[in-house]
């Protein structure tokens, strides 16, 4: 089976890499597909492409662009899918996920507990909304994002404003959330793929730091799920309609979890890592089960 990765990354971004060895292994082929160097056409109504890529060798595409995707790489995958090309991850499900607001959204709209959050275009819009957060101190996060970056705790006046003045667009607007303190609190990856648990790690932030990211810290764990957390990664998946999901959880000191973030395109490294599992297997298992 020739299976399609949108990325602009390369075969050797690591994802990418695994995920190529793996279907190697089980006799199936990857094919990078660069949104930058694939154009695609409408001509006397009909779709077509531009470009060093034959569609004809492509049997499935599972985008990839990551939380870097933008509209512009985004015009690929309905096209791809216009063009008889299945779709792992369609791009309703890339575009909620995408946005970390509208997930947040999706997931309140079903009853998933989600840290108290706010969208601003415009500092007047901050402080409306830090009053309603109960004050400082809050996090202050791009909607969309990429391992860590873009994410601000913001405990002053001065602060907000150095913030807000440096990094606030009103065209794509932040979000204010509140902030849970990362002393007593669990960070957990669930990796969701057509609507299993495939593997979960727990993630620590560096000393001095608050995100939890394995981009970050590069160091993960193996973590036991109690069943109300797997049931939460899995609804947040659904609700986002993602086939493949990583999926956020902060859980206090009294167990409670909630969703901070869905990934539609998870790295799946510090889970190998931290469980010794294939994941980039088990990714090609479903695709080629699922579409072959």
């Amino acid at each position: 089976m020739n299976i399609g990765i949108i990325t602009a990354e390369g075969y050797d971004y690591p994802p990418t890499k695994r995920l190529n060895e793996a279907a190697a292994e089980k006799g199936h082929r990857i094919i990078v597909v660069d949104p930058i160097y694939v154009w695609p056409v409408l001509v006397n109504g009909s779709p077509g492409l531009e470009g060093e890529l034959d569609i004809s060798m492509l049997d499935v595409v599972l985008p990839r662009q990551g939380a870097t995707v933008n509209d512009s790489s985004l015009k690929l995958v309905p096209h791809l899918h216009r063009m008889g090309i299945p779709l792992v991850n369609n791009l309703d499900a890339i575009r909620l996920a995408k946005d970390q607001f509208l997930t947040l959204q999706a997931l309140s709209a079903v009853q998933l507990p989600i840290p108290d959050t706010g969208f601003i275009n415009s500092i007047e819009g901050f402080h409306l909304v830090l009053d309603r957060l109960g004050g400082y101190p809050v996090v202050l996060k791009q909607a969309s994002g990429r391992v860590g970056e873009g994410v601000f705790l913001v405990k002053t006046e001065h602060q907000a404003r150095l913030i807000l003045h440096n990094n606030l667009e009103t065209g794509k607007g932040m979000l204010v959330q509140r902030f849970i303190p990362p002393e007593n609190r669990l960070n957990i990856r669930v990796l969701v793929i057509g609507g299993k648990v495939a593997g979960a790690m727990k993630l620590k932030p560096k000393p001095g730091d608050f995100r939890s990211n394995f981009h970050l810290t590069q160091k993960s764990w193996p973590v036991e799920l109690l069943p109300e957390w797997e049931e939460i990664a899995l609804k947040a998946a659904d609700a986002l309609g993602l086939e493949i999901a990583g999926v956020d959880l902060i859980v206090d000191e009294k167990g409670k979890a909630c969703v901070i973030e869905v990934n539609y395109s998870p790295g799946f490294s510090g889970l190998e890592a931290a469980t010794g599992l294939d994941i980039a297997g088990r990714i090609i298992d479903y695709v080629v089960e699922t579409y072959g």
